[in-house]
């Protein structure tokens, strides 16, 4: 399947484009140049084709100051990484030195480019395309992004360039994963050491990475699919509305992930954001990890770490069933770590116990360790069943669930984790009532 790279100069309307394409709201989309910061990759279909998409940061050519540098990087991998270029540029600024220069480049590349001028409402205002003719990239296409105006012309001239084989559909059975944490805590930073290359910008400000992105590790011959998210920040410190959508990109990058690696500062160890990051992934019952990045920064002896451990785990102790590794994405150190442990969650939560097994190992436990009666009635619990996998279900069932507080409820799942290992997985309990 074609690779299609969207190009162009700040705020000209691509990621609206791409939205439209791909048929949701994928891209981050506000009237603030210089938004779409990463790569951002999709799928879209036109009269039974089908091709994949990558949104681009605007970049300026030549720009020197370093997040524009960084966007012009980024847009330069995905024009090398694509089979046809759509150059959007915007047809009320007109012609401008920037849309030149772009030109020269994607002239350079010789790629199969169609040249895209948007913010063309109407068929008057389709008049403004005729000025791009200079460009020297052939015939300028008008659309409308916003309205749709045009674009069934242009995906018409699109799927003519682009190769087509039908595929099968099959479902995506890949591992995912997802870096989530604070701003500038190395999630990027931790991407692009697995990878072996910058996939995400990576620069010293906080807030870089804004979209979720997705990158395939090979793991031993394995596909793993890396979804690098936004850095979530505390809701006072959210000016923009952009810093609001990440916060939801970063949601979706969870409920898309089977297993989240949570990245804390080891120089400023748990924070109140990271709890809230931790209950997020624990409340969708996702695999989670616990990556204390930037180890190489700490000052330790042969206790750091086990000592970092149990302050983690006197602060949320209902959390002490995730495991954690010490890392430096920077210097590589324990990255491999991530990923085999990772690895382990994923298999855990595939783990089914047998009925048999279950029944066998706690009813005995619980005849020992009864609640308390409740208005003169005995909770009896009769039998245990695991009910789901990915994540791990159980089921009691019981004379009446009313019967049952939290803190016995915690008891369970103590027991559970004690007899079977389910390092790292959220596991849910439900009560029925026996009939």
């Amino acid at each position: 399947m074609d690779l299609v790279a969207i190009v162009g100069r700040p705020n000209v309307g691509k990621s609206t484009l791409f939205n439209k394409l791909v048929g949701s709201r994928f891209a981050i989309v506000e009237s603030e140049p210089g938004i779409t910061r990463d790569r951002l990759y999709g799928e879209s279909e036109w009269n039974g084709k089908k091709f994949k998409m990558v949104d681009t940061g605007g970049f300026i050519p030549g720009e020197t100051e370093i997040m524009d540098a960084s966007i012009r990087e980024q847009a330069m991998v995905a024009i090398s990484e694509a089979d046809v270029i759509v150059f959007v540029t915007d047809g009320r600024d007109g012609v401008t030195t920037f849309d030149e220069e772009i030109a020269n480049i994607l002239r350079a590349s010789k790629k199969e480019t169609l040249l895209i001028v948007n913010k063309c409402d109407n068929t008057i205002q389709d008049n403004y395309a005729f000025e791009f003719w200079k460009l020297g990239l052939g015939e300028p296409i008008p659309i409308s992004s916003m309205n749709g105006h045009g674009t069934g012309d242009f995906l018409d001239a699109l799927t003519n360039l682009v190769n087509y084989e039908p595929e099968e559909e099959q479902e995506d059975t890949r591992l995912k994963v997802t870096f989530v944490g604070r701003p500038n805590v190395g999630k990027s930073s931790l991407t692009n050491a697995l990878l072996g290359f910058d996939r995400s910008i990576v620069t010293d400000i906080p807030g870089t990475t804004r979209d979720a992105i997705d990158s395939v590790y090979k793991y031993f011959g394995e596909e793993i699919v890396i979804i690098d998210t936004a850095g979530l920040r505390k809701r006072s410190q959210i000016k923009e509305n952009i810093e609001m959508y990440s916060i939801l990109r970063t949601a979706r990058a969870i409920e898309r992930c089977d297993v989240g690696v949570v990245l804390l500062d080891a120089t400023r160890g748990l924070e109140d954001q990271d709890k809230k990051i931790i209950n997020m992934l624990d409340t969708a019952r996702k695999g989670i990890l616990i990556a204390v990045n930037k180890w190489d920064l700490v000052e330790k002896d042969t206790f750091t770490a086990d000592s970092f451990r149990k302050d983690f785990n006197e602060i949320l102790p209902t959390y002490s069933y995730i495991p954690m590794q010490f890392i430096s994405a920077l210097t590589k150190q324990r990255i491999i770590k991530v990923i085999e442990s990772v690895k382990e969650i994923d298999t855990r939560r595939k783990t089914r116990i047998k009925t048999s097994e279950l029944n066998d190992v706690l009813v005995p436990l619980l005849d020992l360790s009864p609640t308390p009666s409740i208005r003169g009635r005995d909770l009896k619990i009769n039998f245990i069943t695991q009910v789901k996998t990915e994540p791990p279900v159980f089921a009691f069932f019981c004379n009446d669930p009313k019967l049952v507080p939290d803190n016995y409820k915690r008891f369970l799942e103590n027991q559970i984790r004690k007899h079977w290992d389910f390092t790292g997985v959220p596991i849910s309990l439900i009560f029925r009532k026996k009939n």
